[in-house]
């Protein structure tokens, strides 16, 4: 008879970060959150400058008022420049994101990017679905399928922060890569179904400057002043070629090496998305937010949301779709790969990430302006559906996230113990014999004190008695 083969341990779902990881993504994050805090001040200030009848005329004539050289087919009204420009620094950074996924982050293992990918795509694919679905029963429009199929970090982020909820690291660290990979496919739909006309010319000059930068790059050149310029030329050669000009910023970010070589302490695709991310998270994204999401807001607006077919087939993908779809494709992950949930979360916790993930702000704005391009007041309702389905989320997500947030927090502050004061979280060091030499030290160090006043106080206690029992004071006086 055969002896029993050893069990392996199972994978864990979710588990803990490995520590670079770990202090990457609280970079990150710290950034987003950040960059959140000041979308939501411009996406409330769109809608008060919109709304207001005295401000009313101001939102329309900055929003449309135009500049920039005809010459070059560059002649944009303001709001033009913030989707199709400054969203170029978002999506640049958001290359620069995937790049260092694929190359050094969770994405590089098969078996670790299975779960974001598969929830990702889950989380597109039930959104679209979803919508797909609502307006073929309601004999709407199908031509938004795409606009609820995108996740917003910073706005999801920035909720976190205004309800105070902590999430651990795994949790936030899921969240991020899962709009990494959401970022990814939505920059593939926005290149492959919003792209009508193609200027072969403007595409192929494109094409030859990113050649160019790339060269530059495999050359180890530095300096702004040679980047930025190209960089420009490219993007500008991009957009009249008839692609979203967003797909510029993408192909450069990632082009950079995202791998640090000897005597590098980051790689250049890690120091320049350090030098950009707060440039994207605190000026591009709230500009292009301050002029997308300044929709009249009335009852009737607001009925319309949810009795026509085009934008309540957004508002469910948001809300039903985004969370069933995530939820269901971590859920069918773990399932057949014989991966178990980490120790410290439940299945609760995945669905309340997946209903947080249902905010989709950015870039769910800009694919309904260009779904809905020839009808502006299309286009007006279905913004009015991706804020009203991204504000009902974020209730929804803040309601299960709340119920868990005390423990949470008590797992925040096991993953920040740092006991020995050696600057690494406690929880890294468990396998090291030199950590536990650490703590015996100061444990000693520490019993010894409490030795040392254990016998003061008793020795103050017997000097006290030894008073009390030597006599009476003065006649006057009270007893010792």
């Amino acid at each position: 008879m055969t002896a029993p083969r050893a069990r392996t341990n199972a994978r864990k779902v979710l588990g803990r970060l490995s520590l670079p990881e770990r202090s990457f993504v609280a970079d990150a994050l710290r950034t987003e959150t950040v960059g959140g805090i000041l979308l939501l001040i411009a996406a409330v200030t769109a809608l008060v400058w919109a709304n207001v009848p005295a401000l009313r005329h101001s939102y329309e004539a900055v929003s449309h008022f135009r500049l920039g050289p005809g010459a070059l087919g560059l002649n944009l009204s303001v709001a033009h420049w913030a989707a199709d420009g400054l969203l170029a620094v978002f999506f640049f950074v958001a290359g620069i994101e995937l790049k260092r996924e694929l190359v050094a982050g969770d994405l590089r293992d098969p078996r670790a990017a299975a779960l974001p990918v598969v929830a990702a795509l889950c989380g597109m694919a039930v959104p679209a679905l979803v919508y797909t679905l609502t307006n073929l029963t309601g004999h709407g429009s199908t031509q938004g399928w795409a606009v609820p199929t995108a996740t917003d970090i910073a706005f999801a982020l920035a909720v976190l922060a205004v309800i105070g909820t902590s999430l651990p690291s795994a949790l936030r660290a899921f969240l991020l890569t899962l709009a990494v990979v959401d970022d990814l496919f939505a920059i593939m739909i926005i290149a492959v179904f919003f792209t009508d006309r193609l200027n072969f010319a403007a595409l192929g000059g494109a094409v030859a400057g990113l050649v160019v930068f790339w060269l530059l790059l495999r050359k180890g050149v530095r300096g702004w002043y040679v980047y930025v310029p190209l960089a420009l030329v490219i993007w500008a050669l991009m957009y009249n070629s008839g692609v979203h000009a967003t797909i510029a910023g993408v192909a450069m970010g990632l082009m950079l090496r995202c791998t640090a070589r000897d005597g590098e302490e980051h790689s250049p695709g890690e120091h320049v998305e350090h030098l950009v991310r707060p440039l994207s998270a605190g000026l591009a994204v709230p500009v292009f937010a301050l002029f997308s999401a300044g929709v009249t807001v009335s009852g009737g607006a607001l009925q319309d949301v949810f009795t026509r077919p085009e934008t309540l087939g957004v508002v469910l993908g948001l809300v039903i779709g985004k969370t069933l779809g995530i939820f269901g494709g971590t859920w069918l992950t773990a399932r057949f790969t014989r991966a178990s949930l980490s120790d410290d979360l439940a299945w609760a916790d995945v669905f309340a990430v997946a209903s947080l993930a249902g905010i989709g702000f950015t870039v769910s704005l800009l694919i309904g302006e260009l779904a809905f391009a020839g009808d502006a007041v299309l286009t007006d309702e279905v913004k009015a559906a991706v804020l009203t389905g991204s504000l009902i989320a974020a209730v929804c997500a803040t309601v299960l996230l709340k119920i868990r947030n005390a423990r949470y927090r008590r797992l925040c502050a096991e993953e920040e113990r740092d006991d020995d004061l050696d600057g690494i979280p406690d929880v890294y060091e468990q396998d090291d014999p030199a950590y536990h030499l650490r703590m015996a030290e100061i444990l000693e160090r520490r019993a010894a004190e409490h030795r040392r006043i254990a016998a003061e106080r008793a020795a103050a206690a017997r000097h006290g008695l030894a008073e009390v029992a030597g006599g009476a004071g003065e006649e006057d006086d009270r007893p010792a």
